[in-house]
């Protein structure tokens, strides 16, 4: 056995990885939508709002993307059991661990290095997700986990113990470098402080002068103001600080003795020296960050007549919470189970960009009108007079390109016939790892991976004369990939790499593939050998 030894989460078919396509996005400027008034100068029209599988449009982001997303919260189905309208929660244990780890493991990469993740989940997989958290995102990256009370009522109908809460597990892309925001502190916190002695600093509260041993600073007597010898701390404890230093605070009037100048000594602590906020903590109440209840409403208010309703939104506040911890104005936030479009309508409110994903119709149905709604100004619900949300900003609104390849009727892998020559080079330099960037004065420069290495595409054949006139162009310092259909001749030029499509790509990934989302149908159906169980943890 090696040395080096890890516990990692093992399951069936873990090793199974797609070989995912990256599509391009294609905008669809019917849904797009900005508001006509602009109301700050943090208006943000650059939202996007994706509708295709999550996978596959995570995957399509990655190239412009990593390192860029600041906060990363999801809301995965749960593998209850139960069926949902938008999803099929009932997946085998290991193939929902599989399809969460796919998508993890992409989200991982486009995460500031200043950023975190927060993620959903209740106890039917929330401590196997958080053994797969700490491989994908590193044990030593773990921040926290959330406990939301998530109703405020027991379930009369529970054969165990009535569950009213939900986890959000928290990991930071690296701890060393994430800073998390203070939250702001609250009138029943600042109401324990009061000012019995009138003192000009303002308001106090009394703190404890004494510690256990080894945080101590001394053991010496001390006189009371009446004259009271208190000839120490009380057993077991030591004074938090030196005596020269009591004296010194004393004499400052931060000491307090009680109204009768005779009590035990506690130290003034006031309300002008206290930090500007209070440290986020891991239990959340539905007193302060919302309900299910509330969350319905919330989601429902925008459902027409006949519409589907969300049965298991999330509330505006529970966002709002994880954003006033994990953002600032401005930062990128993203959400590739949008659901609703909650975190898309609390982070416009906020001031944050956003980017979602979400599968199906609804995300046209619902989450469109709801952001429109944001935008204009005319959503009065949620968080909106917290942070006195006034409208503006605007989303635009992309679906995912079509498979590059599709077979023709003789079953060969051809370039898809939707593809246009802007969307085939589009598509070709993401898959290569180039940007796209056509150069409207020379036409071969339709992308570049640095200042000297471009990409060209064409449908057309070309010849030899044809390549021998590209390469003078291109000239001796510069670099160019070609790919086209055919060409002739050997083509024998320095600077000129040329390959045939789509036989270049057709190992590259899984083409003609459209849909990785959580529904049975889509799944592959791993066999389960005898007597071997779903997910383990092991020792390595």
């Amino acid at each position: 056995m090696s040395k080096k030894q890890r516990l990692e989460l093992t399951w069936v078919g873990k090793e199974n990885r797609p070989k995912l396509e990256p599509r391009i996005l294609l905008e669809d400027s019917t849904l797009s939508y900005h508001a006509a008034h602009r109301v700050t100068d943090q208006d943000q029209f650059d939202n996007i709002l994706i509708q295709g599988d999550n996978l596959l449009a995570l995957k399509a982001l990655e190239a412009e993307y990593t390192g860029k997303i600041k906060c990363v919260f999801i809301d995965p189905p749960y593998n209850t059991g139960s069926a949902f309208t938008h999803y099929d929660d009932g997946i085998e244990h290991s193939l929902w661990l599989s399809l969460l780890r796919d998508r993890l493991e992409i989200l991982s990469r486009l995460m500031d290095e200043e950023g975190s993740i927060w993620i959903t989940v209740d106890d039917n997989e929330a401590h196997y997700l958080k053994v797969l958290c700490d491989e994908i995102f590193g044990r030593r990256n773990f921040a926290g986990n959330v406990i939301w009370e998530k109703i405020f009522s027991p379930k009369g109908t529970a054969r165990g113990l009535s569950a009213n809460h939900d986890h959000v597990l928290c990991y930071a892309k690296d701890f060393d470098k994430w800073k998390r925001n203070l939250l702001p502190r609250t009138e029943k916190m600042d109401s324990r402080y009061k000012n019995p002695d009138n003192d000009p600093r303002g308001p106090w509260s009394p703190d404890n002068l004494t510690a256990r041993n080894f945080y101590g600073a001394g053991q010496y007597s001390i006189i009371t103001p009446k004259g009271r010898l208190i000839s120490g701390p009380p057993k077991g404890t030591f004074w938090r600080v030196s005596e020269d230093k009591f004296k010194s605070l004393d004499k400052d009037n931060r000491i307090w003795w009680g109204e009768n100048r005779d009590n035990q000594p506690r130290l003034k602590r006031f309300l002008s020296d206290v930090m500007s906020g209070t440290v986020p903590q891991t239990i959340w109440l539905q007193t302060e960050v919302g309900n299910t209840q509330e969350a319905k409403k919330e989601a429902n208010a925008f459902v027409l007549d006949g519409q589907e309703i969300f049965d298991t939104p999330k509330p505006e506040r529970l966002i709002k919470r994880v954003l006033e911890i994990a953002t600032n104005t401005g930062d990128l936030v993203l959400d590739s189970f949008a659901g609703s479009g909650t975190t898309g309508a609390v982070a416009q409110k906020m001031g944050r960009r956003w980017i979602m994903v979400e599968l199906g119709e609804h995300a046209k149905t619902h989450i469109v009108p709801r952001l429109q709604k944001v935008a204009d100004g005319e959503d009065q619900g949620g968080i909106t007079k917290a942070v006195e949300w006034k409208g503006g900003g605007g989303f635009r609104f992309y679906t995912l390109a079509p498979s590059l390849l599709e077979k023709d009727r003789w079953d060969n892998w051809v370039i898809n016939k939707a593809y246009n020559p802007e969307m085939l080079a589009e598509a070709l330099c993401k898959l290569e790892g180039f940007t796209y960037a056509p150069n409207p004065e020379v036409y071969w420069q339709q992308g570049f991976s640095n200042e000297t290495d471009f990409l060209y595409v064409t449908t057309s054949t070309l010849t030899h004369a044809q390549l021998e006139q590209l390469s003078e162009e291109v000239g001796p310092d510069r670099t160019l990939l070609v790919l086209c259909p055919a060409f002739k001749g050997t083509a024998p030029f320095d600077n000129l790499t040329v390959r045939k499509i789509p036989k270049h790509v057709l190992s590259r990934c899984e083409w003609g593939h459209d849909d990785y989302s959580l529904r049975v149908e889509n799944l592959p159906q791993a066999p389960v050998p005898a007597n071997t169980q779903p997910s383990q943890l092991t020792l390595f």
